[in-house]
């Protein structure tokens, strides 16, 4: 495999990404409603800066997992629906060169949209009087760890399904994702021994992605131990690497003709 190849093919899919009306419109409502925390938080008369940043790093993570998932899941289809990839995939590149470089790049894409989020979070903060600490940094770097899972994630349904169901897939497996700690405790109040393990196994095959949120700590500049930040980090490099060698396995079964 060579890395120039994939960092060509990731540059390429970073020049169309940024040409997405649908990011645009989406990173113009996050900013919308990152502003929009200044208007709610100067309602109360206590907790104004905190409320400002609640909502604030909702709108973070919310509106990145939406470009990732809704830029993401046409990551392949676009790809075969301009038959562009038999003109790509007759050149010396391999299919997970193709696979992984899109990956890249479509990943690049989704951190710089985070990081524009985050400097318009970090203007109104600063403009309401809120605070900025550590932990805003260490909340931002597990939202680029979680945004590259979810990126992952598309890059496997797009490459054996349609976008529709691509989006449903990816947008499910957060949604779980974000639950699975309280279906896990659930289950394990239960007295069925059948509702324990499916809740367990759940809990142990899909990603759990509440790990990432530390939303809280940096609204209120809770402490955040270096295991609260490398923990989570290497949760996502050791799901994601997993993830894509699927998504390459599954491509490179996958008949275009």
């Amino acid at each position: 495999m060579s890395a120039q190849v994939v960092l060509a093919i990731a540059q390429n899919t970073l020049r169309e990404s940024v040409r997405n009306k649908i990011a645009y419109a989406l990173l113009f409502f996050a900013v919308v409603m990152i502003a929009s925390g200044a208007i709610v938080s100067s309602l109360s008369y206590v907790e104004g800066a905190r409320i400002l940043q609640d909502v604030g790093l909702a709108a973070i993570r919310l509106f990145g997992v939406a470009i990732a998932i809704f830029v993401g899941i046409h990551l392949v289809y676009r790809e075969v629906e301009r038959r562009t990839v038999y003109t790509i995939l007759s050149k010396p590149i391999s299919r997970a060169e193709f696979l992984l470089g899109k990956f890249a790049g479509l990943t690049l894409t989704i951190w710089i949209q985070t990081a524009c989020m985050g400097v318009a979070f970090a203007v109104v903060s600063r403009a309401a009087g809120a605070p900025l600490a550590w932990q805003h940094l260490a909340f931002g770097l597990l939202v680029a760890a979680e945004l590259a899972l979810v990126v992952a994630l598309a890059t496997l349904f797009s490459s054996f399904t349609t976008p529709m169901l691509a989006a449903f897939f990816t947008a499910g497996t957060w949604a779980v994702g974000q639950l699975s700690r309280e279906l896990r405790d659930l289950g394990a109040a239960s007295d069925a021994p059948s509702l324990r393990a499916v809740t367990e196994l759940l809990f142990r095959v899909l990603p759990d992605f509440r790990g990432f949120d530390l939303a809280t700590e940096a609204a209120h500049l809770l402490p955040v131990t270096s295991s609260d930040l490398l923990l989570p980090l290497a949760y996502a490099l050791g799901y994601t690497t997993l993830v894509l060698m699927a998504a390459v396995a599954i491509f490179e079964r996958r008949d275009f003709r």
